[in-house]
């Protein structure tokens, strides 16, 4: 799997697509983002809808989330329309919009 990383002192104005690696975001997305994985680290923002079959967030997200495996640390701060099939949060997670946890088929 192909990795790619926006860094901190990056940031990226228009949509992302990976069709077969992960994105790690370490700086600032504004538009979506898509790839199998995709790691929002602390420090990290994206503004803009995400796609993938995992999702990580441990910084600050805004926009709509499809995936199958979300997983949101204590750091993250999340405002989002959320549709996943399994959802994990840490303590101190923040999460607030619609949320939609479908379950493993």
């Amino acid at each position: 799997m192909v990795n790619s990383v926006i860094e901190k002192d990056v940031t990226v104005e228009g949509n992302i697509s990976s069709s077969k690696g992960s994105v790690e975001v370490r700086g600032r997305v504004v538009g979506d983002l898509s790839a199998q994985s995709v790691t929002v680290h602390a420090g990290g923002t994206v503004d803009g809808a995400l796609t993938a079959q995992s999702v990580a967030v441990e910084g600050t997200y805004s926009g709509k989330i499809q995936c199958d495996d979300l997983r949101l640390a204590a750091s993250s701060q999340v405002q989002a329309d959320v549709s996943a099939k399994t959802m994990a949060t840490e303590s101190g997670a923040q999460l607030e919009g619609t949320i939609r946890i479908t379950g493993k088929e």
